[in-house]
């Protein structure tokens, strides 16, 4: 398992340097720069702050001068927080986004396997097509879309429609406290559980009908055990691939919601650095985003081995 996780790391390397190429250069080749929204400054001032970035350089060394600073850990300044590195920054948001989407991925995955696996006990009657409608509903519907749904009524309106008269906070972070927290992650977590019950619910029913399920049924086990012991396990694997992307996704900071509900995470600092063509911010965000991927996806393979005993990475 050791050897294999190395042999993961070390495949990675090239990708994760096809990704910061990619980046590098998309960003310097779209229009505009860092300073061109700032006033008009004197010629002189313009050539000494190209000079302090390195912008005054051909395209191929700033490119090879980025990857000497990332190679010994350095992401480099903001251009436009001054005062702060993109290492800073993103320790900053990191903390916000991560207990978003964490708080997100939990609630999903309690609620999403419970009715997934609800809908595949009872498959082709009232309470499978009634989620599954439900499921498709929920994935269908984009969070732009729920956000302000959300935010008219449970914030403008406030839960008066339920008989009290308290409404939730529709913006700001205010320290994390849960009031805060609960639209946004509402947000979060409502197409995430319509996409977990519909994978629990499609391996459920293929794991239900399988030989060592009968069998087990045939032994005169209860369905209980069947489902926890046997069936169940099984079941999650799609669910463990699924996750890796899924929780890199949230707990990186969500674009649409952070930005929606002025979150100081991740996501927002990614639209705004891309809006200001700050690069290494945009750089530090793309790359910490894919070394996160690919990080959970190495660990979703390593759980796919503990969950399936038939699954064995030794050489």
């Amino acid at each position: 398992m050791v050897s294999y996780a190395l042999r993961r790391v070390l495949g990675a390397a090239p990708t994760l340097l096809i990704i910061i190429t990619l980046a590098f250069f998309m960003m310097r080749l779209a229009p505009g720069g860092p300073f061109d929204s700032q006033r008009h400054l004197p010629a002189e001032i313009e050539r000494n702050v190209a000079a302090a970035y390195n912008l005054d350089k051909p395209i191929y060394e700033q490119y090879a001068i980025y990857l000497d600073r990332l190679m010994h850990g350095d992401l480099g300044p903001s251009y436009k927080s001054k005062d702060f590195t993109v290492g800073q920054l993103i320790a900053e948001g990191l903390p916000v986004s991560a207990k978003l989407g964490l708080a997100a991925i939990a609630i999903a995955l309690l609620l999403g396997i419970a009715l997934g696996v609800t809908a595949a006990l009872h498959q082709n009657m009232a309470a499978d097509h009634g989620i599954m409608s439900v499921a498709m509903f929920g994935i269908t519907i984009p969070n732009f879309v729920t956000a302000p749904l959300l935010t008219l009524l449970f914030g403008v309106y406030g839960l008066k429609l339920f008989g009290t008269d308290v409404s939730l906070p529709v913006a700001g972070w205010n320290g994390g406290q849960l009031r805060n927290m609960i639209l946004p992650v509402m947000v979060l977590a409502l197409p995430q559980i319509a996409i977990i019950a519909r994978l629990v619910r499609g391996s459920m029913v293929e794991v239900l009908h399988s030989n060592y399920v009968r069998t087990a049924r045939a032994k005169g086990l209860s369905s209980y055990r069947i489902v926890t012991r046997h069936a169940l396990r099984a079941a999650l694997l799609p669910l463990v691939s699924y996750l890796g992307p899924a929780i890199a996704q949230l707990a990186t900071g969500s674009l649409i919601v952070e930005q929606i509900f002025q979150l100081p995470g991740i996501g927002r600092y990614f639209v705004l650095a891309a809006l200001n063509r700050d690069y290494t911010l945009v750089l530090g965000v793309v790359i910490f985003y894919a070394a996160f991927i690919i990080f959970l996806n190495l660990l979703a393979d390593i759980l796919y081995a503990v969950l399936d005993p038939r699954v064995s990475y030794r050489t």
